[in-house]
């Protein structure tokens, strides 16, 4: 009997180490490029009147899988906003420009819903325009720190999909280009 129980275990052990031999190592591929995978894409807005602003800020990005897309992008901005006493008369009008780099990322728990981090640094530069006479005064140049959170859906068509984002500056400089207010944007990624 103790024999018997010998050779089982003896078989049992053989036949557990062949199977465990046999199984393939579960190895990690290396990191392929697939061109398929690059998507182009950004921001386009304007918005005009007391408060401007024109955004173009062209973005380059890769969808590395399912869940996760990265990429990085330049910005061109325009912000203006005129500002009026109580009988609507302007006072004064501050005037700046924005040129940086951005880089994002995108989580996709689901494939058309996302959440959005986008770091930003921005070179800002400026002037205040007075409209009672007073001398114009050049603002310094400054570089603004901004990273904007949020979250969006991303729905397919065509040959790309329809990029819809709820995003926030959570830095909130003072000179930030998007203000202290959540926004929304709407664009497309080819």
């Amino acid at each position: 009997m103790k024999q018997m129980t010998t050779r089982s275990l003896t078989f049992f052990c053989l036949l557990l180490s062949s199977t465990l031999f046999g199984q393939e190592k579960n190895e990690k591929q290396p990191f392929t490029f697939d061109p398929e995978k690059v998507f182009f894409g950004g921001n386009f807005g304007m918005r005009f009147g007391d408060n401007t602003f024109v955004n173009i800020s062209p973005q380059v990005g890769y969808q590395f899988s399912q869940y996760f897309a990265a990429g990085a992008g330049v910005n061109f901005i325009s912000s203006a906003q005129t500002y009026r006493n109580g009988n609507g008369d302007k006072i004064y009008r501050d005037n700046y420009g924005y040129t940086g780099l951005s880089v994002f990322a995108r989580v996709f728990p689901i494939p058309i819903l996302f959440a959005s981090v986008q770091p930003e640094y921005n070179y800002s530069w400026g002037k205040i325009k007075y409209f009672n006479g007073q001398a114009d005064i050049k603002t310094s140049g400054v570089f603004v720190p901004v990273l904007l959170v949020g979250a969006g859906a991303a729905i397919p068509g065509g040959r790309g999909r329809l990029i819809a984002m709820l995003q926030y500056d959570v830095i909130g400089n003072a000179r930030s280009p998007y203000g202290r207010n959540a926004f929304f944007t709407i664009g497309y990624n080819f």
